[in-house]
Formats: C-alpha cells, structure tokens, sequence
C-alpha cells in the first residue's frame, strides 16, 4: 500500500528537486524517492513544494494565554517585567489557550517541538502524544545564596516531566545568563543526564554591558530586585565566554534568540561547542525589540541554524513558515531552500531526533506538508 506524490519541487530536507516522487506507506513512512518518470501509475501531482514536517526549537506553549497582552517593540526588559507581572492574571484561560496553540502548530506543519516549561501547565496536552516534544525545565534565579532553593524548586518539576516522558526528551536548563546565579549554573552543569540544554542567549544589548562593563538596564534591574548581590559578577567578557567556562566542552547547546551576538562570540563558541545550534526567533525578535540577528553573518560562520517561534506572547502566530517569511524580508538574499533545512533537517539535529524526523530518508517518518505561498497543508 504506496501513495506516490509528485509535486512542484520536492524539498528533501537537504535541497529541492523538480521531477521527483515521493513513495510513501500508508501510514507516512518514506519508502523511496523516485524520478517521475519511473513512477508508473497513479502518481498524485500537487502544487507547491512537498516538505518534511517543520521543528519548531523554541517555544514557550505556557504562555500562549497571553497572545495581544503585551505591546509590540517595547524592548526586553520593559517585556519580561510584564510576562512575570501579568502571566497568572487570568489562570482560567491556561489550558484551553494551550491546547488552541497546540492545534495551531499542527495546523502549521509543525511535527516537533523544544518547548520551554517554567510550571507544569503544558503536561495534560502533550501527555495526547500528538506533537514530539523536548521539555527544557528552565531554571531561574538571581540570588546565588539560594542557589540550591532554587536548583530544587525546579528540580521537581523536572521529576514531574521525567514521570511522563523518557529522560532523553527532559533537560533542567539555564533561563538566561542575566538570571542565573553563578552557583546556580555550577549545579545545573553538574547535573547528570542534562545532555541538551536550552538559553536565551545575547537577545539584548543590556546583557552585554553588564558582562562587560557592569552598566546598563541589568544593573538597574538588580537594584530594583535589592538584591544581596549580583548573580553573576562582571568579568569584562561577553556573557557567552562567561557562562560558556561554567559548562563542559562540547556540551549540547541551543542558544537561543542571539540578536547581539558577535562573530568573536561566535568563534569562542565553535571552538567550546563545536555541535551547538543557533535558533533564530525572527518574529519575536521583530515583535519585541524591532531587531534581528545578522543572521547572513551567522550563515557565514558555518554553525548549525535552527528556527523556532518563541510564545504568543511575543509572536503573531506558532508558524515556522511565518518565521521563514520574516527572514525572508529583512535578508532577501538568502534562500528558501537554505531556510527550508533550517526547519527541516538542522531542527531535527538540534533536538536530536533525526532518526525519525527532519527529511525524506528511507524508514523516516518526518511528516509530510505542502507548503502553497502562505498556506502550509498537513499530508501527514
């Protein structure tokens, strides 16, 4: 039982292709690809290009109550202090926004899913095995003398996530080198299994100048907090080459968001992470601080790019393909196909699932969607 689909431009996960067939089992997994003219019969032509399923490497599916609550471009520190001031106002609403977002994904041509878990409200929705999920438990905490009160408080919903789901698909990661004690990062390197972790990395210009130079929209923060002291103490160094001290060499990374990154940080991380990922959020980048990464010059380091949506909270929608778009705008010289692999392979690689997900390879079953200009068309 074969179902033979042959579309405008197949996309492999690696490059398009015209005049190709994708032979799949009825059940979605990839037998072969195949020239059109050896096809034969009964051959289903579609418009658009046929894809794996998308990875969507970062989310936050939690907040998903919150889309339309906070305004567009109001920079990060103004845009965290309302997450935290704002995210349990209406708790009624949690579930059902979840499982409306989760949908959306589906919609979206999502398969896979690196979502961000800072409470255990996403666990009844993703226990219907409907998308693949890693849960990255993320850790917060500025005070360094409660290091290990906080290491706990999340160390059990980390076990919450570790009843439900097999350890590979749960990490005990890092928030953000701004809110993160010292100590509180030596405990979660120290941490045994923690094979991928997850952090919101160089996402604005304030992280940097209080690594480097102690200044900026941090200090003020940590003043407002009347903290004891700082988390982490200003060592004149960028906060990637800080915290990157703190973790073993070639710990599996995501980092997140990098919109101040420089290619000196860059360089510092090949040759500490050498197989890290670099998920670019372009929308919630637009949407928070007007502000992407130079994302042509991430390309021409080499590293392993990777696309994720953020929350709706600080996103127009759950969509990869949108997230394909926004790039596509700001930086119109880059490829699709190049985005595409992006979305596809590089995803599946970041989350460590490529085995089964993120391109059409014989015995895979990575999804199969349609993707027409602006409508994605879910085929399994």
């Amino acid at each position: 039982m074969y179902r033979k689909i042959k579309p405008a431009q197949l996309f492999d996960g690696y490059q398009l292709f015209e005049d190709k067939v994708l032979v799949l089992s009825d059940t979605g997994t990839v037998i072969d690809i195949i020239e059109a003219g050896d096809a034969g019969e009964e051959v289903q032509v579609l418009e658009g290009i046929l894809s794996p399923g998308f990875i969507n490497c970062h989310c936050h599916l939690e907040l998903s109550h919150m889309k339309g609550i906070i305004d567009e471009h109001t920079g990060l520190l103004k845009f965290v202090n309302q997450i935290v001031s704002q995210r349990y106002a209406q708790p009624e609403t949690i579930p059902a926004a979840i499982e409306k977002a989760e949908a959306e994904m589906v919609r979206n041509g999502i398969v896979a899913v690196g979502d961000i878990c800072n409470t255990t409200d996403t666990l009844f929705q993703k226990e219907k095995g409907i998308l693949y999920y890693h849960n990255f438990v993320e850790v917060i905490g500025f005070e360094p003398a409660q290091a290990q009160q906080h290491f706990d408080t999340y160390k059990t919903i980390y076990n919450a996530y570790c009843e439900r789901f097999p350890p590979k698909q749960v990490s005990l990661t890092p928030h953000a080198p701004y809110s993160v004690a010292t100590p509180l990062w030596k405990l979660l390197a120290a941490f045994p299994g923690n094979g991928l972790l997850s952090i919101h990395n160089q996402e604005t210009e304030d992280e940097t100048e209080w690594f480097v130079n102690g200044t900026g929209g941090f200090k003020a923060l940590y003043e407002r907090l009347q903290l004891k002291e700082a988390p982490v103490v200003p060592q004149g160094r960028t906060s990637i080459q800080t915290y990157g001290e703190y973790l073993p060499q070639k710990q599996q990374l995501l980092f997140i968001h990098n919109v101040f990154t420089t290619l000196e940080d860059i360089r510092y991380a090949q040759g500490r992470f050498p197989e890290a990922s670099w998920c670019l959020c372009a929308n919630a980048n637009y949407y928070i601080t007007n502000r992407l990464p130079d994302i042509p010059m991430l390309q021409e380091t080499g590293v392993r790019l990777v696309l994720g949506t953020d929350s709706l909270a600080s996103n127009y929608s759950l969509s990869i393909w949108d997230e394909i778009l926004r790039i596509q705008k700001h930086y119109p010289q880059i490829p699709v196909e190049k985005m595409l692999s992006w979305a596809t392979i590089n995803g599946a690689k970041a989350l460590q699932i490529q085995n089964r997900y993120g391109s059409f390879e014989k015995g895979k079953e990575p999804g199969v969607i349609q993707i027409l200009d602006h409508t994605i068309n879910r085929l399994y």
